[in-house]
């Protein structure tokens, strides 16, 4: 990359930063917790108080806008991780889609889900709901805090139907490779199913290049949306094999004409709508579109490198002084835009940043920092000028 088209796409990420007024000096706030919930920008909020006020009014339709939002929302976030449109739904958070994989996947009794031993909460009580049907759950052990290939190879016994695994654990950002572990998937006859959220967005992802077959991600974290949103994707070939776990009028084509609706014989859509519940939360639909669309004019790769870059800027900073272990990892493969790093003293290292308004996260006794779009670098040295009396 030469330096004329460097310092273009800088220029591009300081407009974005503009959209964020949480990045205005006079808040006095440098964000770095987008792996907790991910900041609202200008346009969202627009999104928002637009429909708020028509909601006072109610003197027009709204259906037709919301449906076209929902439209958008299926298209773009099928792009971002390389699904078909026709694959992806709109859903309310994680949960949504574990859920349907968990009570929608053709198991049986005696049948047995593969999870890892340090798995968020979210993926891990659906499947332990199916204890009660007679369905195992087997924790597989990782290795330094990272997810083991090599012990999940291991784990595969003949009663083996599903691995169910974060595309980028949470509390220390190590991105799982999931394209090997999908082949693994495949050749053991295995679902395939993933928790997407502290990936979706920032990390490139192909979900048929990684022969998934069920992905989930709520949009309230690196997809920059109100809480209550999200999406899910069901590989195409699935879609009529899963079990309907639970029921919406919505889940069929009523081509928006709601004054006939005595059609009780109307098949479900022939796609990953099916599955979707309504009615729609409109202000959160329309939020999230307006989100959606900022992050595609970007693009994921240029998200993706931009994070890196703020990421590297803070690992030079951490290795060349004595005192601090990073607990992520730096292979280029399994890194992510989460960085976790600890000190003798990071419960008070945690507490000064939080004091000074850097805002971070304490996972796992460490310190969790989370960079996104909007970030510079003078984010990561206000950061650094912490950490430093640390040192």
């Amino acid at each position: 990359m030469n330096a004329k088209m460097k310092k273009s796409e800088e220029e591009n990420f300081e407009a974005v930063r503009k959209l964020f007024p949480l990045t205005a000096d006079e808040s006095g706030i440098t964000y770095l917790n987008s792996a907790s919930t991910g900041p609202l920008c200008v346009p969202v909020k627009q999104a928002l108080d637009k429909y708020y006020q028509a909601a006072q009014y109610l003197d027009r339709n709204a259906d037709h806008d919301a449906f076209a939002d929902l439209e958008k929302i299926r298209t773009l976030g099928a792009g971002m991780i390389g699904a078909h449109h026709e694959e992806v739904g709109f859903g309310f958070n994680t949960g949504f889609g574990l859920n349907l994989a968990a009570f929608g996947l053709p198991l049986e009794r005696g049948d047995e889900i593969l999870l890892s031993d340090i798995e968020f909460p979210s993926n891990v009580y659906p499947w332990l709901a199916l204890r009660e049907r007679g369905i195992t759950v087997k924790f597989i052990p990782s290795s330094n805090r990272f997810f083991s290939i090599e012990n999940f190879k291991k784990a595969i016994g003949v009663r083996s139907k599903v691995l169910s695994l974060s595309f980028v654990q949470f509390f220390n950002g190590y991105k799982n490779d999931l394209e090997e572990i999908g082949s693994i998937c495949r050749d053991n006859n295995l679902y395939f199913v993933v928790d997407g959220i502290q990936g979706c967005g920032v990390e490139p992802l192909d979900v048929h290049r990684c022969e998934m077959d069920i992905f989930s991600s709520g949009a309230q974290k690196w997809l920059l949306s109100p809480l209550g949103t999200g999406i899910f994707y069901v590989r195409k070939e699935l879609q009529n094999k899963l079990r309907i776990p639970f029921a919406s009028w919505l889940a069929v084509d009523w081509k928006l004409d709601f004054s006939d609706l005595f059609h009780y014989d109307r098949p479900r859509f022939d796609s990953a709508r099916r599955f979707e519940l309504g009615t729609y939360p409109y202000a959160h639909v329309h939020a999230m579109a307006a989100a959606l669309t900022l992050m595609d004019s970007i693009g994921v790769k240029n998200i993706n490198d931009h994070n890196h870059q703020l990421i590297d800027v803070l690992v030079e900073y951490l290795e060349s002084h004595n005192g601090f272990e990073i607990n992520s990892s730096l292979v280029n493969r399994n890194r992510s835009s989460i960085l976790s790093f600890s000190c003798k003293k990071v419960k008070d290292l945690y507490q000064e940043l939080m004091r000074s308004k850097v805002i971070c996260a304490f996972r796992e006794n460490a310190v969790r920092i989370s960079v996104h779009l909007f970030n510079n670098t003078a984010d990561i040295r206000r950061l650094i000028g912490v950490v430093d009396k640390f040192a």
